[in-house]
């Protein structure tokens, strides 16, 4: 029997900057993917904010708190590759220990390059990445972008 997450095929995200779609890799990160798909569909990324978006980096979400400490409360452990990371690959933020990741993740720009094998990679972006480009900057923005809808497409 397939897993829940072995069906799946993106993660949808409607933000207030536009649609983005993301093919999930449930190869390089089930549990990963597993738990962020139960995130959105459960309504956890709703109405959370970009809150740290550096350009030429990446833009990060995924805190209830918006301010970078906030999770939903299950940690996951690492399932690091070397799926190099580049234009539109999300990963998982963490603390140093690398089994930290909890509900935040990034998207990155281009310079991201250096946390390939670091941070767990678990989706890449298919559609969308120029409504990316337009989330507010800074950490946090002023007037932050944010996710208004998060959904699983099959």
């Amino acid at each position: 029997m397939q897993s829940k997450a072995e069906d799946i095929s993106k993660l949808i995200l409607e933000t207030s900057a536009g649609k983005i779609e993301i093919n999930l890799l449930p190869e390089l990160a089930p549990k990963h993917v597993e738990r962020i798909s139960e995130l959105a569909e459960s309504g956890f990324y709703n109405g959370v904010i970009f809150h740290r978006v550096i350009p030429g980096f990446m833009a990060q979400t995924g805190d209830p708190d918006g301010n970078g400490t906030g999770g939903s409360g299950q940690k996951i452990k690492a399932e690091f590759s070397d799926y190099p990371y580049r234009e539109g690959t999300v990963g998982m933020a963490r603390t140093s220990n690398p089994d930290s990741a909890d509900s935040q993740f990034f998207i990155c720009f281009e310079g991201c390059s250096h946390l390939t094998g670091q941070y767990t990679v678990w989706g890449q972006v298919s559609n969308g990445m120029d409504n990316i480009y337009k989330i507010a900057v800074g950490e946090p923005p002023a007037e932050p972008d944010k996710i208004i809808f998060a959904s699983i497409s099959k």
